[in-house]
């Protein structure tokens, strides 16, 4: 009895306490998802917090008077709420914050240099946010192919059985139009873009941004194709910890941990990675499908709050990564006189980048950047060894203002690349030493309150191939609301490289160096894009058509000579690719569905119309997924990939890859994932052998599918 009277007794103040609580629930305006972690003041007593996971802030009720509350959050416009005492309404208070351009979209930041929100963009926008990246980190913690796959617009090419490289492909065009920034800043450049640029652990970023379509007025030659930024996480109100493991079917072993703080004036974020994988041989012919692989990253990151309006990041990336593969008989340690072959690949990525941004100055935003990379490769084929060191620098000062109906952005940035032949090195290849001086400006005008128009210049000089001026326009209109019609026109040009996929695919033992005399290849694009979002009762409704047509004049390709080697030539033809794409969103609840297809047409205005290689003609890709929340998460996903051409208008196979994943949170801060990719194992290996020739001396086949076969893969992590 005793017991029963205190337990009541303490079930009764509980019940009282929480009574004389009002419940302030932070949500955002759109999603109407809780906002975690939003600042909460009292700006009469100067007193507050944060809200919780749940986006809860309790607040204390008073006998008379008023609570003049101030809700702000970084990427949101900030909220104001005056509750007046004795308080007559409902217990639960809603606070909508409003998404601001400026902040949450830090990201349109970096890859468009205005700061419009991304729904006034001229150009299509698609981005991966936070909460893919959170998934996707206990899905495929090591790199981010996976995710970037499963666009219908991106295909994913693995382009070697051994070292396990892969390469992107976007709007049907080979790897090398699409450019990769890094927080906005291109540091995959050379061959430090051809070995191992995937490997970005998703629990590192906020976001990936992914711009379809010529927008080299931005940034610069090489995205033809289109752009894809990858986005650092940056401190929040309230520290932040997560440490994830994870382990793989084929011997794939991951640790990841991941650390930010953000203090009065200054921030913190750190994350450390390491992957461990033993080598595999999936199909049982002898060779590694899957390589060796021993790969650590570091990447410290700290943030200055100078005032409250000057901002300066400083950070350091580092990578060191060992690959090996080849006969399964010599990784064992076992090799003979016929199993000799291997393939090692070791290689070293270091980068230093800052950023300082000044905000309200003469009314619009100066941003001063650069970055310095190191890329050193060693890698052994058989007896042939390709060893370089690359050096890359990148700095940048743009100044971005609006004044009335315009948007305007002026900028210069200088790009420098160094490649230098290390001691071993068995390839002909040359040394070279590569900048580019770029200016360039862009003005967004809203000519009315539905029509916006953005036009672009830019003017580089490059140190070896001259001058190249690009100019581009585009254009939004909404002429009702949900409904946006986009559409832009941009040219391009990219330098001769010597290390594309097109050169890895025929090895470099093979290949010369670039001859005198070369033209820069130039583009022409064209992007139309119209996109809708409603409701149809309570299913929320998102559905986008993308057409999109690019030519390439003097196009390089490797054209084999009569001593069996490949020299790098302009050809007198150019290169087409016209598709669309379409993609159906809906959800209803805690269900979403994502229905996505894409149709190109790649080819080589060459007398024999030849296909562009590896570049799928049709891709259909969906996701199903649904959630039980703070508790469970389901998913499938599927795509389909058909009509790829190989060499010569070669048709390759067909196939379905299917995945699927259940994810199980426990509590507050444990979340385990369970995993399985390809579950119907679909492989390249099933349809053909994937080397020919001898053991001593094998020849593979060039990759159009998977090769590893299914995996399942358990992961474990912990979030303070």
């Amino acid at each position: 009895m005793k017991q029963l009277f205190i337990t009541l007794t303490i079930f009764i103040c509980c019940f009282a306490a929480q009574a004389q609580q009002l419940t302030l629930i932070v949500r955002d305006s759109a999603s109407r998802q809780p906002l975690p972690g939003v600042s909460v003041l009292n700006t009469g007593t100067q007193k507050g917090g944060a809200t919780s996971n749940t986006g809860i802030f309790l607040l204390n009720r008073q006998t008379s008077g008023s609570a003049h509350m101030r809700f702000s959050f970084i990427g949101y416009e900030p909220a104001s709420l005056e509750i007046s005492f004795p308080w007559t309404g409902a217990d639960t208070i809603p606070v909508l914050l409003k998404a601001q351009g400026e902040n949450i979209n830090e990201v349109v930041i970096s890859s468009t240099r205005t700061n419009s929100r991304i729904e006034d963009l001229p150009m299509k926008v698609e981005v991966l946010g936070q909460d893919d990246m959170e998934e996707e980190s206990g899905i495929k913690p090591g790199n981010v192919a996976s995710i970037l796959g499963d666009l219908s617009v991106i295909h994913i090419q693995n382009t070697s059985a051994v070292n396990g490289n892969n390469a992107i492909r976007m709007q049907g065009l080979d790897g090398k139009y699409t450019q990769l920034l890094r927080d906005g800043m291109p540091v995959y450049e050379g061959i430090s873009g051809n070995f191992g640029v995937l490997a970005i652990p998703p629990l590192d970023l906020k976001q990936i941004e992914i711009i379809k379509g010529s927008v080299s007025t931005l940034y610069g030659g090489g995205a033809i194709a289109g752009m894809i930024n990858f986005i650092a996480k940056t401190p929040g109100p309230e520290p932040e910890l997560t440490v994830l493991l994870n382990r793989s079917t084929l011997k794939e072993n991951n640790a990841n941990v991941y650390y930010a703080e953000r203090y009065k004036n200054t921030g913190l974020t750190l994350f450390a990675g390491a992957t461990v994988q033993d080598e595999s041989d999936v199909n049982k012919d002898g060779f590694s499908d899957v390589p060796r692989l021993r790969q650590y990253t570091l990447h410290p990151r700290f943030f200055w709050y100078v005032n409250p309006n000057s901002t300066l990041v400083a950070g350091y990336t580092g990578t060191i990564e060992r690959r090996a593969g080849g006969d399964m008989q010599v990784l064992s340690h076992e090799a003979d006189n016929i199993h000799q072959y291997t393939e090692v690949n070791n290689s070293q990525r270091h980068s230093v980048d800052i950023q300082f941004t000044r905000r309200q100055l003469y009314g619009g935003t100066l941003t001063i950047k650069g970055v310095a990379s190191l890329f050193h490769l060693d890698n052994t084929e058989g007896g042939f060894g390709l060893r370089a060191n690359q050096g890359n620098l990148y700095a940048e000062a743009a100044y971005n203002k609006k004044s009335g109906r315009h948007n305007f952005v002026l900028g210069l940035n200088e790009t420098g690349e160094k490649y230098r032949r290390a001691k071993g090195d068995s390839t002909l290849l040359n040394n070279y030493t590569y900048s580019t001086t770029g200016f360039f400006a862009q003005d967004g005008i809203d000519i009315t309150d539905k029509l916006l128009a953005e036009a672009g210049i830019r003017l580089d000089y490059h140190n070896v191939y001259g001058w190249y001026l690009l100019p581009r326009l585009a254009l939004v209109y909404k002429p009702v609301e949900g409904l946006s019609l986009r559409l832009s026109a941009g040219t391009g040009y990219k330098t001769p490289a010597i290390f594309t996929m097109q050169t890895q695919n025929i090895a470099y033992r093979d290949l010369l160096p670039l001859a005198g005399g070369m033209e820069a290849e130039t583009s022409q694009g064209l992007n139309f894009d119209a996109g809708y979002h409603t409701s149809i009762g309570p299913v929320d409704v998102t559905l986008n058509q993308a057409l999109y047509l690019t030519r390439i004049f003097h196009t390089i390709l490797p054209v084999l000579q009569a001593d069996g080697k490949y020299l790098l030539a302009n050809q007198p033809y150019h290169a087409n690719s016209a598709g669309t794409d379409t993609y159906l969103r809906l959800e209803y609840e805690h269900l979403e569905l994502y229905l996505g297809y894409n149709h190109t047409t790649s080819k080589y205005r060459d007398p024999a119309h030849t296909f562009v290689p590896f570049a799928p003609r049709d891709k259909f890709a969906s996701t199903l997924a649904y959630e039980i929340p703070e508790k469970w998460r389901f998913g499938i996903e599927n795509s389909w990939v058909g009509h790829q051409y190989l060499y010569n208008n070669q048709l390759a196979p067909d196939y379905w890859f299917w995945a699927a994943m259940v994810s199980r949170q426990f509590g507050e801060h444990f979340t385990v994932v369970l995993n399985c990719e390809n579950v119907f194992d679909a492989r390249q290996g099933k349809h053909e052998a994937l080397y020919t020739g001898s053991v001593s001396n094998p020849v593979f086949q060039p990759l159009w599918g998977p090769i590893d076969g299914r995996i399942t893969n358990l992961s474990v992590k912990y979030t303070l």
